[in-house]
């Protein structure tokens, strides 16, 4: 798909998914503002674009942080005029069980999740209205299915479900669309970040390799289906499955999902 003159904004962006998609996006010829809080990360995603002939620029944005995502969007604007695309990208998960979260813990999980990435939409639909653009949550199949050790996490992908949903009937006839996105098992840094934020580079990630979808081929269909402005676009194939068991085999779904709880 050909998207030159197109400006996409992605939230997120200094690794995993958001770097997936912000090289994608270039290599298709849009311009791409990537954000997030990790600075030196960013400009080595602008500097690997730019290495490829694609144009792109780095943003301080933390979603924690309200002022810095209007703050973020504001700089966008003023320095390229106008906003096709964005990407509600940044995003994290808090471990532990129901019973050993904190209120902090859940404060937390869902500022980033929910409210953070409720705020991205709210700064950028002003903007997207006017180009008739594009707009794409990013969730999980954790949306649909029981969490155990990770519920504050599913919990708030539901939650980013239902604000896609929310927002079908809410842009109707604005000319925006929304995408909500739910991944199944990515290659991405979202285990490597503990629950206080920090970044752990070298910490083995728990779930299963040969489930694991590459970044760049998860980003392909990600930006594809942004591009196609689909309602809510499911992959990866176990991710299908997972969700259509937990739709129409819920008691199945839970029994599986205490197999593969930590005890």
């Amino acid at each position: 798909m050909n998207q030159q003159n197109q400006v996409v904004w992605i939230t997120g962006a200094s690794s995993g998914l958001g770097r997936g998609m912000a090289l994608e996006f270039a290599s298709q010829g849009a311009t791409v503002a990537v954000s997030a809080r990790r600075m030196d990360e960013l400009n080595t995603v602008v500097q690997e674009i730019e290495s490829r002939g694609g144009k792109a620029k780095a943003y301080f944005c933390d979603v924690l942080d309200p002022k810095t995502i209007e703050t973020c969007v504001d700089q966008i604007l003023s320095d390229f005029g106008k906003l096709d695309v964005a990407v509600a990208n940044a995003g994290f998960g808090v471990m532990g069980s129901i019973e050993q979260l904190t209120e902090a813990d859940w404060q937390r999980q869902l500022a980033g999740n929910v409210t953070g990435l409720a705020l991205t939409c709210k700064y950028a639909l002003p903007h997207l209205k006017k180009t008739k653009g594009r707009l794409a949550l990013i969730g999980s199949v954790a949306a649909f299915v029981p969490n155990p050790g990770i519920g504050a996490y599913g919990a708030s992908k539901a939650a980013v479900h239902n604000i896609g949903e929310s927002l079908q009937v809410e842009l109707k006839g604005s000319g925006v669309s929304c995408t909500t996105i739910h991944p199944g098992f990515v290659d991405s840094n979202i285990t490597r970040i503990d629950n206080e934020g920090h970044f752990h580079p070298h910490r083995q990630d728990p779930r299963p390799a040969n489930l694991m979808w590459p970044t760049d081929k998860a980003s392909k269909v990600m930006v594809a289906a942004i591009q196609k402005r689909k309602k809510v676009f499911v992959f990866t194939g176990h991710g299908k499955v997972v969700v259509f068991i937990g739709k129409y085999f819920p008691n199945l779904m839970r029994k599986v999902a205490d197999k593969i709880a930590p005890k």
